[in-house]
């Protein structure tokens, strides 16, 4: 079955899956406390405030196009977030509200400009990228630096954790359910509509692989602390944006209009309108991320969204299995994609190796997944896919 996936240009999950073993294998046998339950505890706390990032990311390269102003993005939001809470006395929801809705304006407006003006879309998030960390500067004052409240609302999103066993069980046990389920019902329809669908064993095959690993992952964090409530936060945006994608008309003309945007301009779809609402969906998430950033450290400064996270958050992506050229992707790339990028960070801190090896490696993974990613795109063109 790999082999006919491998020529079809289908691969899907497996290289990243593969990938990510690979790096666990190595730095586990190079540091022992790589695979120890604190570690990988903290690390999925760690993947979260970039995987939401991430997940808008997705969006975007679904459509074929970028959004490089993510991380200023993301830096404002959190830096709103702390004038308004911490400054003015504005309640934490309502900052925090706030602070998404900022996100959201600013993605509609950066689809506008690219949609109905008709500017590049790298040339319009490259100013956002420049602006909007240049209003975050300003908003932020001559302190550059403002504490958050280490019990407040936002910092309890990394901070808090579920102890009882039974909440990491139970999550492992409903997702699994639920993949099942979901999995099932969709053959079912496939196969009503007399179309090709996946035999009743490989499903069952695959929901028996996905209870070891997400009942794995609870002992290991029962082991530490418990479930983190930052990745179960992760989780559900992953679950419900996915189902967005892949079962809602507004999913198919997300894949159709990355497909070819011409033969859905000709089917009546609304080609600006999908534009801007894939960039609005991109600055939400990154004020959602930024706002898990802001609260893993308890504090907005002046370096709040910069250094490599747009690298990290648009690598993740694709690493994860998003193509550059669009129309195929899901939002679980950006959760298989971050994982491979913290493994490395948390490995590299781990052995004191210095930060260029972290970049390197990271550099090394991006080429191979784009490679893998055209390598796939020419095969479905040789099998009239594309």
């Amino acid at each position: 079955m790999l082999k006919r996936r491998f020529h079809s240009g289908e691969l899907g999950s497996v290289p990243v899956a593969l990938g990510l073993l690979v790096v666990w294998i190595i730095f586990a046998g190079l540091n022992e406390n790589f695979l120890s339950p604190r570690n990988l505890s903290n690390l999925s706390v760690d993947i979260v405030g970039i995987g939401m990032i991430s997940t808008g990311v997705v969006f975007v390269l679904l459509l074929g196009e970028i959004d490089l102003s993510v991380g200023s993005v993301s830096g404002l939001a959190a830096a709103g977030f702390a004038v308004l809470n911490v400054i003015h006395g504005v309640p934490e929801g309502l900052a925090l509200l706030l602070a998404v809705v900022a996100g959201t304006v600013i993605g509609a407006v950066q689809g506008f400009f690219f949609a109905k003006v008709g500017v590049p879309a790298f040339v319009v998030t490259l100013a956002g990228l420049l602006g909007w960390n240049g209003l975050m500067l300003y908003i932020l004052g001559s302190s550059g630096t403002i504490n958050l409240d280490d019990k407040g609302l936002v910092a309890m999103l990394t901070n808090y954790y579920f102890t009882n066993v039974a909440a990491a069980y139970g999550l492992a046990a409903l997702g699994t359910a639920g993949y099942f389920l979901a999995s099932y019902q969709d053959v079912r329809r496939r196969k009503a509509a007399g179309v090709p669908a996946r035999p009743l064993r490989e499903i069952v095959l695959r929901t028996g692989v996905l209870a070891v690993i997400c009942l794995a992952a609870a002992a290991v964090l029962n082991e530490f602390h418990g479930l983190p409530l930052a990745l179960l936060i992760f989780l559900v945006f992953l679950v419900g944006l996915d189902q967005v994608l892949r079962r809602t008309p507004y999913g198919r003309m997300v894949f159709a209009l990355g497909g070819s945007v011409e033969a859905s301009r000709r089917t009546g779809l609304n080609v600006d309108l999908v534009r801007i609402s894939v960039f609005m969906v991109s600055g939400t998430m990154a004020a959602i991320g930024g706002l898990f950033l802001a609260s893993r450290v308890t504090s907005a400064t002046q370096t709040s969204g910069s250094g490599n996270l747009l690298m990290d958050a648009i690598a993740a992506a694709v690493i994860g299995g998003t193509s550059m050229f669009g129309g195929r992707g899901r939002t679980w790339s950006a959760l298989l994609g971050v994982l491979v990028i913290q493994s490395i960070a948390s490995g590299v801190a781990l052995m004191g190796i210095q930060t260029a090896a972290q970049f390197m490696i990271t550099g090394g993974v991006l080429l191979v997944a784009v490679v893998i990613d055209s390598l796939s795109r020419r095969a479905q063109k040789a099998h009239g896919r594309v």
